[in-house]
């Protein structure tokens, strides 16, 4: 049996050779920012601020409060860059920062108090379509924003921010059978206000 020798060439790269795609925006300023360029800042957070804000409007409800958890989460944002790795999208990990920051607002005020009696909760079902599937976007945020803080905050997560159950019962130190009678809860709720409306 004749033996075949070859030349072993290894085959190297680095993180620079592999083509993650272009950078957005916000991800161009990512560096000057670390560097503390004051305009580069300011660019991102006129950048993100939109977006941000109508998140935490989404969790507050209150335009004030909003406000002031928008400032902090940039100050977050900002003290945190360092830890963004670039796997995935800036974006979805700057939201994350967000949401964190006002679900700490919340407990801090005890807003999140879950203290609602779920065996009651447990019998509260609806299998039929409901008023809120017809409404828009924008029509069912303002509803949302009326429902008080902890069934708003569930609702949030579940269904704007795309959390689990269990994602949800360990963002907010409770049980997932809490999670889940909190979001029909809120479903229910929203059905009773838009009755009202219609």
């Amino acid at each position: 049996m004749k033996r075949l020798m070859g030349n072993l060439h290894l085959i190297t790269w680095s993180t620079e050779d592999v083509q993650t795609g272009p950078k957005t925006e916000e991800e161009k300023l990512l560096e000057p920012c670390r560097k503390g360029n004051r305009k580069a800042q300011k660019q991102l957070f006129d950048r993100l601020s939109p977006k941000m804000f109508a998140l935490c409007l989404r969790y507050m409800g209150d335009r004030d409060e909003a406000q002031d958890v928008l400032q902090e989460g940039f100050i977050t944002l900002f003290s945190r860059l360092d830890t963004y790795s670039g796997a995935g999208a800036f974006e979805g990990w700057a939201r994350k920062i967000f949401v964190n920051t006002a679900l700490m607002h919340l407990r801090k005020t005890d807003a999140l108090k879950l203290s609602d009696d779920i065996d009651a909760a447990r019998g509260l079902t609806s299998e039929a379509a409901t008023p809120v599937q017809n409404l828009g976007y924008k029509e069912l945020m303002k509803l949302v924003s009326q429902l008080p803080p902890g069934l708003r905050t569930v609702f949030n997560m579940y269904v704007v921010e795309g959390y689990s159950h269990k994602e949800i019962a360990q963002a907010l130190e409770v049980e997932e059978a809490t999670s889940r009678s909190k979001l029909q809860r809120a479903r229910m709720r929203l059905q009773e206000l838009i009755r009202k409306l219609y």
